[in-house]
């Protein structure tokens, strides 16, 4: 499709549908379509665009009220079988036998969607087949329902005579989510921002209430709220809207008629008076300064585009960065450690919330905290802000508008989120995707006198719908919860009579034999290796010398990399690099210091950052090599403003700014230790896999949980005693002269036309960039744990292990990685997450370090799940496996080497690609390897490989846990 096609507005929709707009996005090259089913009134947004890769959303208006996680629930439950596929696990099955980039569902606080994609064609018919009839026709199974959601279920579960408990995958997927402090304190607040709606409630559901949930009331809300005309169709992509209309309306719509009533959230009743509350949260050990004080305003609704423009840009100017007035104001008062996390705007319901707050506190402070907020905010009211941190506020915007992203999750997905709000609260889509108007009436009001200071009176200090909210620690809370939960279900068991036990355990055999049974995947559509891409995609530079360059379809952006080869570094030179690259950027610069380098920063690039890359030799997992990358993107106007930026940092750097150090490492000390139970299947995986090889050894000392707990223990310190910073910061700076002391190389990525002057630009007011140089072999310490657990604040489990295998350019290293799916699809999903009850579980092989790993996430078990993954290897030998078992795993394995990300992205990928010798000849036979791996190699492979004297065990975990498995040989070290 051509951008001339794009720009056409005559609309030519399926019979079953009626047109309603149209407008080319020139900022984005896409054509908004809009139209509406002729007797449903189901709506569908198509983004017509010319990219390959085609993606299908539909979403539903879900408004739960009470916190039992009906619509989160529902949405698990609707994944398990439908009228047209009765098979026990459509979703996940369809993952091994499709080529798809994108495949999930997700619940938000009001709204449920489904979305997929895929770049090849017939893939994408197979999901839309089985995605419409799992949201319109699922069959909503008793038994299904008891997996996903929850269950009574004895310890033993064929003795009634055993305590009973709860099990089920959202029951222990919310668990984990809630063991999160900040997790707990943004739905403490919400609850008393929204106490009369629907936002008032956890979507998700509260453990708590979960079990509340009774069947009937899931069909009930199935019925009222999984309709077409509760539902909203989102399509991007080079597929003409009538082809997908045709397909949705035979596969769903023709057998609806229309729904009498129409869902919406009611907007909240306004306060007369500013709610002042105190709430708590489960917390471990000492209980001083680790107190939440929060404040908030609810705004006005989301759908009014240029309202929540104004929005952003107040909040955005309020608390962007450190240079921000209020952010500053909190990072320096004292009352706390760090700004709260949760610090900014949220729109994504009907009505925005703008909140602030401080972390590591105490109660007694909150008078002062709000009076510091209210001071700050009153003077800036009096003062203003100079028009250049609004013009660069907005310039923020701008960017964001117009990049096009891609490498976390599809580009055409990100721009339907950004307009789900505005189609489920009645909002204009159109004008939410096309911001360009509204941004230019912004630029123009917020350059009038007083603007600013009358957005802060009017969204903030006249706002009387206002929470304040002191979260404080609580070390008896969780004791507590678990003591309330065995006390509910003593009770429950107490009052049982015979039947009623018998029941439960006639519905565990059950469930249990319905995981266990083996369904006709046949049923289901899928796609074949005859369908997998015949080659690596494969993208070279168009110049070498004095930068080297990629030519990509970015936008209007530049993207610009500096590359050093990290020289030999000492075990200590290697701790510090993950805070030295993290700081750098964070700092002054020159004559500015970190608050105007922030500035400009805003003013004239999207970021600039600077991290390591450590990769090692496709042909020798112990041979480690490293480079230090400085990154930076900015519009194509800027790119010398983004040289000079990036030069300034790199030559005068201010590392003399002791009070910025200092409070910059307290605040990612603090969101480390945040996001352990965010990410603890990964830190797990660290941990088990550092025995193995020298690369995971390295990046588990150095950003692991070591290096979590290490950099905790010298932000104590350093409080303690400001002196031993000094020294620490000694060691930093040499550090940095020691890179110094490298020869860079740059990369260039941007619109082919524009190429050669924007190098003279970045040459021009950058630093002096030569030949690509070549790191040395790093020489790193090898870990030799081999059973740890660590111990954290968590109500949920994380378990690894992990197995030496070879290299990528091994023969076996194919099969390893086929392996994976293989486990995880035919035998790890099954007894970890559907039987275990974990939110997830598998196994994969890390064929650049050469390491096979198992892994669970958010688990309620522990011993039995290490059991699951030593058992996943005896299926396999007791000869079951399949031919069809490996290809569907092959499939997976092909479909992730083939996900599309940015242009920009792919084009920096296959630069680092090359500089780690990921040549397109290694990677095309790697892929040859890969589709020619049969059954013999797989068997062939664990047994050579994933032999007991092989592995290695890590877990993270709570206190109590961890003491057991201390008692059972395993190593003890503690967050």
């Amino acid at each position: 499709m051509t951008e001339l096609n794009l720009k056409m507005t005559e609309l030519s929709p399926f019979d079953a549908f009626e047109s309603v707009d149209s407008r080319y996005i020139e900022s984005l090259n896409v054509r908004l379509e809009h139209y509406r089913h002729k007797k449903t009134g189901a709506e569908h947004f198509h983004l017509a665009s010319d990219l390959d890769e085609n993606v299908f959303m539909v979403s539903l208006r879900t408004m739960p009220q009470d916190s039992s996680g009906v619509a989160h629930i529902l949405e698990h439950t609707a994944l398990c079988g439908s009228q047209k596929y009765p098979v026990r696990d459509p979703f996940f099955m369809m993952t091994r036998r499709s080529l798809n980039t994108f495949m999930n569902a997700m619940t938000s606080s009001d709204w449920t969607a489904y979305p997929f994609a895929s770049e090849n064609s017939k893939d994408y018919e197979n999901l839309l087949s089985v995605y419409l009839d799992a949201v319109f026709f699922s069959r909503l199974d008793k038994l299904d329902f008891l997996q996903e959601g929850h269950r009574l279920e004895f310890e033993d579960m064929s003795d009634p005579r055993t305590p009973l408990q709860y099990k089920g995958v959202v029951f222990n997927e919310m668990k984990g989510a809630m063991s999160s402090p900040v997790s707990h304190l943004y739905q403490v607040f919400k609850s008393h921002m929204f106490p009369s709606n629907t936002y008032h409630y956890n979507s998700g559901g509260d453990p708590e209430h979960i079990p509340d949930l009774t069947y009937e009331q899931l069909k009930t809300f199935y019925t009222t709220h999984y309709h077409p005309s509760n539902a909203t169709f989102f399509t991007f992509g080079n597929r003409p809207a009538a082809d997908i209309q045709a397909r949705i309306e035979t596969l769903a719509l023709d057998r609806f008629e229309p729904l009498n009533h129409k869902l919406s959230v009611p907007l909240e009743k306004r306060f007369n008076r500013k709610l002042r509350v105190e709430d708590a949260y489960p917390s471990e050990g000492d209980v001083a300064d680790k107190t939440f004080l929060s404040l908030g305003w609810l705004l006005g609704e989301s759908t009014d585009l240029f309202a929540q423009l104004e929005a952003h840009l107040l909040s955005d100017l309020l608390l962007d960065n450190s240079a921000s007035p209020l952010r500053h104001a909190l990072e320096t008062s004292g009352l706390g450690t760090n700004p709260s996390p949760l610090c900014g705007l949220e729109d994504s319901n009907r009505e925005m919330m703008f909140m602030c707050g401080i972390e590591g506190s105490n109660g007694d402070q909150a008078d002062a905290f709000e009076a510091l907020v209210i001071q700050t905010l009153t003077d800036i009211a009096e003062q203003g802000v100079s028009q250049d941190d609004v013009d660069a506020m907005l310039h923020q915007l701008e960017l964001s508008q117009r990049e096009i992203t891609g490498d976390g999750q599809p580009y055409g997905l990100q721009l339907i989120f950004s307009v789900t709000g505005a189609a489920t609260h009645g909002g204009s889509v159109m004008e939410s995707l096309d911001i360009d108007k509204a941004l230019a009436q912004l630029r123009i009001a917020s350059a009038q006198p007083g603007y600013i200071s009358d957005l802060i009176h009017r969204l903030l200090l006249d706002n009387s719908h206002s929470v304040r909210l002191i979260m404080r620690p609580d070390p008896l809370y969780s004791d507590r919860q678990a003591a309330n939960e065995r006390a509910r279900l003593d009770a429950i068991q107490a009052q049982l009579s015979d039947a009623e036990a018998q029941a439960i355990v006639d519905a565990s055999l059950a469930l249990k034999a319905r995981q266990e049974q083996d369904d006709d995947s046949e049923i289901l559509p899928k796609v074949t290796l005859s369908d997998v891409k015949p080659a690596v995609k494969r993208q070279t530079p168009v110049q070498e010398r004095p930068m080297i360059q990629y030519a990509a379809g970015t936008n209007g952006l530049v993207y610009q990399q500096w590359y050093w080869p990290i020289p030999d570094l000492t075990d200590a030179e290697r701790r510090l690099l993950p805070l030295y690259t993290a700081l750098l950027p964070e700092l002054g610069a020159g004559k500015l210091d970190y608050l105007a380098t922030q500035q400009r920063q805003a003013a004239k690039t999207g970021n600039v950052n600077l991290y390591s890359l450590y990769k090692p030799e496709i042909g020798d997992v112990d041979a480690i090599n490293g480079y230090l990358v400085f990154t930076g993107k900015a519009l194509e106007r800027n790119a010398g403003d983004l040289s000079q930026i990036m030069k300034s940092h790199w030559l005068e750097a201010r590392f003399d700014e002791r009070t910025r150090i200092a409070d910059y490492l307290s605040l990612m000390s603090s969101r480390r230790v945040q996001g352990i139970t965010g990410g603890g299947h990964g830190l797990a995986m660290q941990a088990a896999s550092a025995c193995h090889s020298l690369g995971n050894s390295l990046t588990y000392d150095a950003t692991g949980l070591p290096a979590i707990r290490r950099l905790q223990n010298w932000v104590s310190d350093w409080k303690a005693d400001p002196a031993l910073l000094e020294v620490w910061l000694e060691q930093l700076i040499a550090l940095h002269h020691k890179f110094q002391a490298q020869p860079a190389h740059g990369l260039l990525v941007g619109e082919a036309p524009r190429l050669a002057g924007l190098e003279q630009d970045l040459l021009s007011h950058g630093i002096e960039l030569g030949a690509e140089n070549h790191s040395k072999r790093q020489q790193i310490g090898q870990s030799s744990d081999r059973q740890i657990v660590w111990s954290t604040e968590t109500q949920v489990n994380f378990c690894s292990a992990a197995y030496k295998t070879v290299s990528a350019s091994h023969p076996d290293s194919a099969a390893l990685t086929v392996l994976g799916g293989v486990l995880r699809n035919n035998y790890l999903h099954r007894t970890i997450r559907e039987q275990g009850g974990a939110y997830g579980g598998g196994a994969s092989h890390d064929n650049s370090n050469g390491v096979f790993r198992f892994y669970s996430y958010r688990d309620p078990r522990l011993e039995e799940t290490l059991q699951d993954f030593s058992g996943s290897l005896d299926w396999l030998s007791s000869g079951q496996l399949t031919d069809a078992q490996v290809e569907e795993s092959v499939l997976g394995v092909m479909g992730s080497l083939d996900r599309p990300g940015s242009p920009a992205g792919e084009a920096k990928g296959a630069y680092q690609n090359r500089l780690f010798n990921r040549t397109d000849a290694f990677r095309e036979t790697y892929r040859e390897r890969l589709l020619a791996v049969d059954k013999k190699q797989i068997q062939s492979v664990a047994e050579r490989y994933l032999g007991a004297e092989n592995r290695s065990q890590a877990v993270v975990t709570d206190l109590k846990n961890a003491e057991k498995l201390a008692d059972a040989g395993f190593d003890w070290q503690k967050i």
